[in-house]
């Protein structure tokens, strides 16, 4: 009995001089450990890129560019997240989804633009260009300012445009060498109106179905064929559905890089301008390397020996352009003289 006494006695002495002394928690509470990697976080920008082709196109790779050249400027406060593939959005969605910000940036074909810009179907124009330094010209000169100058009413920022290459046919039934072979044929296309009459005037009939969906539906032949560049036509490996590849060059495609307005107002000018430089780096990296990445995949698409490969010689070319010569009329309605007459230009200089 005595010692529990003892005892109560102790614990009553100690809260007593508690309350007489007052509580000090500072020598029983240990502080955090400083973690020097969370520095900042409540701070830190997240772009969610989106786009519909594989990591290993020139779309592609210019992404993971793009996202290295800016995380590491930046120190990783910009972080730069790739949905490729359309893992998180369809071409389709895409430029919803980045209207109501939950993607930052996306990179669609600009074919994907015509039908709100009419004045982008100045580039999906058969044998606008016939050669890389053409493109570049029209991409980086008057005509690329007026098409992005165009998108100023939108909820979209146009930041530039990137490099992919020039466009091929595939034909699952017979080889295209003359315009009399695209006759009742069924092809895919982008959702282009100029697109859509350089099939009308080749005499063949169109579906308009997402990037995603074009080996899925040559697959169960309900398209007999379609237009890429080689490093679609290989990465989505539509060469086990296609027999026939023509190099004829006729179209180009290329992207314009996009992003959500009210994100980007509300960056600051410091973050506005390591992004615009990443992405004007990423822009020249990535024209010289698209080249280099259609080339490789056509020598891959050779080696495949699963389709067969013609090339048009001159006289077939001049008999292709001819009789897409309407397509040019048509389409003037919509671009207006002067970007012809620009476009025209350029193949003069």
């Amino acid at each position: 009995m005595r010692t529990f006494a003892l005892i109560a006695l102790f614990i009553f002495s100690g809260v007593l001089a508690a309350f007489v002394f007052g509580f000090d928690l500072k020598d029983t509470v240990q502080p955090l450990e400083y973690d020097d990697e969370q520095e900042g976080l409540e701070d830190q920008v997240v772009i969610k890129f989106s786009h519909v082709t594989s990591e290993h196109t020139p779309k592609g790779l210019a992404a993971r560019k793009f996202a290295e050249l800016v995380e590491a400027r930046t120190n990783g406060t910009i972080s730069v997240e790739i949905y490729a593939n359309g893992s998180l959005y369809n071409d389709q969605d895409e430029q919803q989804a980045l209207k109501e910000n939950r993607v930052q940036m996306i990179a669609p074909a600009t074919s994907k633009l015509t039908s709100q810009f009419p004045k982008f179907q100045i580039l999906d124009l058969p044998y606008a260009f016939s050669s890389y330094k053409e493109v570049r010209k029209a991409y980086e000169g008057s005509i690329g300012r007026t098409l992005l100058a165009e998108l100023h009413t939108s909820e979209m920022k146009g930041m530039g445009f990137w490099y992919n290459g020039f466009k091929q046919m595939t034909s699952r039934t017979k080889a295209l060498l003359h315009p009399a072979d695209f006759e009742q044929m069924h092809f895919r296309r982008m959702p282009s109106p100029v697109i859509e009459r350089q099939f009308q005037a080749l005499d063949a009939s169109t579906s308009l179905l997402p990037f995603n969906k074009t080996y899925q539906n040559l697959n169960v032949e309900f398209i007999q064929g379609q237009e890429n560049t080689t490093s679609n036509i290989y990465t989505k490996k539509m060469y086990e559905t296609q027999d026939h590849l023509t190099v004829s060059n006729h179209g180009y495609l290329g992207y314009i890089v996009l992003t959500n307005e009210t994100f980007w107002k509300n960056l600051s000018p410091e973050q506005q301008k390591i992004i615009e430089s990443s992405l004007a780096d990423t822009t020249d990296w990535i024209r010289r390397h698209s080249i280099e990445t259609n080339d490789a995949h056509l020598r891959e698409l050779k080696r495949t020996e699963s389709i067969s490969i013609h090339y048009l010689d001159k006289e077939q070319q001049e008999i292709w352009r001819h009789a897409l010569e309407p397509v040019y009329i048509e389409t003037e309605k919509f671009t207006g003289r002067e970007l012809i007459q620009e476009l025209n230009q350029i193949k003069d200089q």
